[in-house]
Formats: structure tokens, sequence, C-alpha cells
């Protein structure tokens, strides 16, 4: 149980009120994931190209790009409806749905992924809600709560989804993201939210916004970052599960995939949970993960049994799993406590772009040349980002620690 005492007054938080939140966290992840491992499967079942697969996939971040940053700078000047933004967030989700359920025209489909991305946009509001229930000495708690019911969420959905398309059909996802979309919505209601004290909102969010354009550093992270998430929506998110279906590999088998990529994934991530890497080794670490993840995205054409292509994303799942988690670090260690917020909300903005991006050139990349073209292509653009990474190696001190 956490106490507050804030303006002469005493809040209390208690189990219950930490239930309701990872309930509704749960479910937030859980209504956009659920179908998200064989989603790009089912688009080639309707009779899309990979083009307009790659477009709709890349749908995702462009709700996203928009959103996030000003929703980040903006977090501080939204306090009063926070909560209701996150609530609104599942209405999108259970729209995006129901769309899903009852439209294959292309036009649909593309605003049911637009939809989306606005509730993964509301995400913001998630951290800042939750953190406040934490005092400041234990934010990093918060957080990292935050990411193991988000990569478990995750995890779960994905593992699922398959064995849920064989058993009761293509639809029947995305009336289980509907549902968890209310159920979501109920537990959002009804958490609990801490009063913060307003003195310390900025007062000119125009002046705010171009001090965090200007902060050293954060545009390179940002970029970094771009290229990681395009490789998470090229490969398991995207591509990957077609590249499997083209071997012949059956939907409810691609828990095995989906396995191989995610345990990992995650265990790289709780790891720097529970054990704080040096700042001064981020920077080998990420160069070294990125060429990892160029090695196996270059190996993905040789793989041609479900046991070979599930090995090499086990590698290309532990190396993301090492880099996203860095790169938010580092973001915090460049922001000053002013602008804190609004570099993440400006981060997790222009990341956005990899999560459009890559799949949109991945889809034209392999209906001009092939499937096994993503991939290669895919891992050079990977090793590029290494070169960036060690090119800023007489920068150590004030980049990296």
């Amino acid at each position: 149980m956490e106490e507050y005492i804030e303006t002469g007054q005493q809040q209390t938080i208690g189990r219950k009120d930490h239930i309701y939140f990872l309930a509704a966290v749960f479910c937030f992840w859980f209504a956009i994931y659920i179908y998200a491992p064989v989603f790009g499967v089912y688009l080639q079942e309707v009779g899309f190209n990979f083009s307009a697969i790659g477009i709709i996939l890349g749908a995702y971040g462009i709700t996203q790009i928009l959103l996030r940053f000003p929703l980040g700078i903006l977090s501080d000047f939204l306090q009063k409806i926070r909560k209701q933004l996150l609530v609104g967030g599942f209405v999108m989700a259970l729209l995006s749905s129901l769309i899903l359920v009852y439209f294959e025209s292309f036009a649909m489909i593309l605003i049911a992924r637009l939809l989306a991305g606005v509730t993964a946009s509301m995400w913001v509001m998630a951290t800042v809600l939750y953190s406040h229930y934490f005092s400041a000495a234990r934010a990093s708690n918060a957080m990292g709560i935050m990411q193991f019911v988000t990569v478990a969420t995750q995890f779960f959905s994905m593992a699922v989804s398959g064995w849920l398309v064989h058993q009761f059909g293509w639809d029947f996802p995305f009336w289980v993201g509907a549902a968890a979309s209310v159920l979501g919505a109920v537990f959002a209601w009804n958490i609990r939210e801490v009063k913060t004290d307003t003195s310390s909102v900025p007062k000119n969010a125009i002046h705010h916004i171009r001090e965090t354009v200007k902060m050293p550093h954060l545009k390179m992270l940002t970029f970094l970052s771009l290229m990681a998430h395009a490789v998470l929506f090229i490969t398991i998110f995207g591509f990957s599960p077609i590249y499997a279906a083209a071997l012949g590999v059956e939907e409810q088998s691609f828990i095995w995939l989906t396995c191989a990529f995610f345990i990992p994934h995650a265990a790289a991530s709780l790891s720097l949970v529970f054990y704080r890497l040096h700042p001064r080794f981020n920077k080998i670490v990420l160069g070294v993960c990125f060429i990892v993840t160029a090695v196996f995205l270059i190996a993905v054409p040789f793989s041609h049994t479900l046991a070979s292509l599930s090995s090499v994303h086990f590698f290309i799942g532990l190396a993301l799993g090492f880099i996203f988690p860095i790169l938010l670090s580092e973001v915090v260690l460049v922001s000053p406590p002013a602008f804190k917020m609004s570099a993440m909300g400006f981060f997790q903005s222009f990341y956005a772009l990899g999560i459009f991006l890559g799949p949109l050139a991945a889809g034209v990349i392999a209906e001009q040349w092939s499937l096994n073209a993503v991939f290669t292509i895919t891992g050079v653009f990977c090793i590029v980002a290494a070169v960036l990474v060690f090119l800023f190696l007489g920068q150590r001190k004030s980049i990296f620690g």
C-alpha cells in the first residue's frame, strides 16, 4: 500500500486499486494484439497483395505518429481528463474489432487499424496515471510492473491467436478483442486517480515543444528506436507469420514461432528491470544487438522448417529485448526533469514512424522482389543502425553515460 500526502489531504492506494489498474492494462494490450500474429495471413486469405498488406499493417503506426507526441507533451495540461482519454482508447479498440468482424474491404480494414493506433496512443495516459500510485523514489518500480504486464499480455495474446483461428475461424480473435475492449473500459472507468500537484505544469506549451525538439541526442535515440520498431513490425508482427505460412506451417503451430521470439524478448527486457546495466555499457550492448539482429534477419531466407525459422527468431527477439529498454533508459538519462514527459512523447511518436514505414516498405519489397528480400534488406538496415551507434564512440560520456 502506498500513501500520499498532498495539499493537506491523505490519499491511500490499496491492493484493489492496483488490481483494477493492471487488469485494465491487460485488456488494453490484449484487445489489439490478440489477432496480431495471424493478421497478415488473414489479409492474404481475404485476397490482398503484399503492398496492400504492408499499408494496412503500417497504418497502426500512423495515428500513433500523430498523437503520441502531443499527448506526451500535453499530458500535464490534460490532468483532469487522463482517465477519460484512457477509456476512450478502449472505445476505439472496440470499434476497430467490430469493423474487422463485419468488413473485408481495404478501406474499412485500414480504418480499423488506424483506430487501433489511436488506442495504442493512449498508453502514455496509462503510464502517467499508474506512476502516481508510487512515490517518486519508486517510479522505476511502477514502470517495471507495467513493462512486465505489457510483455506478458502481448505474449499470451499472440500465443493463443493461431489456436483460436484454427478452432473457431478467422473472425473469433476479433470478437475476443471486442470483448476485452468492453471489459477493459469497465476496469479503466473504475481505476482510482491520484491528485497531483499542478504547480509544475508548463505555462507555455509552444515553448515547451520547441525546447523538447532542440534536446541534444534525443533525435538519434529516436531514430535507433524507429529502426528497432520497424524490425519488430516487419518480422513477428508482420511478415514472419506470412513466411511461415509459405513454408506450409498451419495457424495453430504459429505458437512455436511466437514463443521462440517472445520468451527471450521478455526475458531480456525483464532482466534489465532487475539488473541495472551501467550506462557506460549501453553503447556496446546496443551495437552488438543490432549486429545480432542483422545476422539472423539475413539468415531467415535460409530457414526452411518451422524449427529453423523459430531458432532464428529466438535471437532476433533476444536482441530486440535488450535494445528497447536500453534506448528508453537513454531517453530518461538525457532528459532534464521538466522535459521527461515531453521527451517521452517525442520518442514514442517518432519511433512510431518505424511501425508505419517498416511494414509499408516491406510490402513494396515483397511485391517487387520477393518475401526473402524483405528480411535481407531489413538486416542491411540493422547493420547501418549498428554503425550509427558506434560512430558515437567519441561521445560516450555525453550520450551513453
